[in-house]
This record gives structure tokens, sequence and C-alpha cells, in this order.
């Protein structure tokens, strides 16, 4: 159940980040509150307007304003949710999440998140099955990260396989049971 429960979205850039829109009215729907972190690559595939409309709270990208100065804590945020959602996840985010680097308010806020990750990969059939991407999700799920495996369908590229984000409906499933079963934050 996720009723009054906060969830911290955070969307990379993919062509996938579009289903996240339809993730935040699914949220929104099931009562839970949500606030949305996006790379900024994120915000060539979807506009921070739509997903702030739809989520009713200011989209972050930067660690702060630079036309008036306010500070996007990332430490707060980490501690303000009950799940972080990074959905879509590029091979990108997940390497520089394996390995710790926080170059970008969304990793930041992942290294000080004090509740369970959940992350929906959404990449090529290839950029999946490298060995390195696979060792990357080994890493994570070695962290405690709950990796939402890629569906298999038609890709981005043309390509048909496993690398499709799975569908908003089965990743608020997968939030709504993990925190029905009363797990609580770190």
């Amino acid at each position: 159940m996720i009723r009054g429960r906060k969830i911290l979205l955070g969307v990379t850039g993919s062509i996938a980040a579009f289903k996240a829109a339809t993730l935040i009215r699914l949220l929104m729907k099931e009562g839970a509150e949500t606030k949305v972190l996006m790379t900024p690559l994120a915000r060539e595939f979807v506009t921070p307007l739509t997903l702030a409309t739809l989520s009713r709270n200011t989209v972050l990208t930067d660690f702060f304003n630079s036309e008036n100065g306010q500070w996007n804590n990332h430490v707060d945020l980490g501690m303000w949710a009950d799940a972080y959602v990074i959905a879509p996840a590029t091979a990108n985010t997940m390497a520089k999440m394996a390995c710790g680097v926080a170059d970008n308010l969304l990793l930041t806020t992942y290294l000080s998140a004090r509740c369970p990750v959940f992350i929906a990969p959404a990449m090529d059939v290839d950029m999946l099955n490298h060995s390195s991407t696979r060792k990357n999700m080994d890493i994570l799920r070695s962290y405690g990260n709950i990796i939402l495996e890629p569906a298999t369908g038609e890709l981005a590229s043309g390509l048909a396989g496993k690398g499709r984000m799975v569908e908003p409906e089965f990743i608020v499933t997968a939030i709504s049971r993990f925190l029905g079963n009363g797990k609580k934050k770190a």
C-alpha cells in the first residue's frame, strides 16, 4: 500500500522517460506524494513542466536554482522518501550508481537515500547484455537495491529483445507490495 507514502522518482536520459508521466499519474492515483528528480539529459526526452504538473511538485534537476540560489538538498530528499524509484535507469546511471559517482542531483540523492531503491533499467538489448552492465546490476543488487528486470519487446533501436523498461503499473505494484509488507526506511 502506498497511500500516504513519499515516493521519489528519478528519471534518466532514455527514450523510456516518457513513461515517467504515466508512473507519476499512477502513484498519485494510489495516494502517494511524489517528487521528481531528473538528470540533465532526461530533460531532452520529457519536460520538467509535464512532470511537475502531474506530481504537483517542482521537478529538481540541479543542485541549486541559478535564479535565486535556493539549494536542492540531496540529503533532505534522501531522508524524505519512503522509496526511491529510478525509472528509467540507463546503463550510464547504473554504472555511476555502482561506482558511487555523484555528479548530478539524482546520483547524490541516491547515495544519501535511507529508503528502499527500485531500479527500472531501460536500454538496448546489447547494452543490457554487455558484461559490464550485468556486473553493475549485480553490484547494485548486492547493495540491497531492487532491480525491476526489463521487459522483452520492440526497442527504440528497431531491434527486439530484452531491454524495455517495465510498464509503470508493474513498478507501482512492486513498490506497493514491498512497502505493504511492512518494509520501512533503512
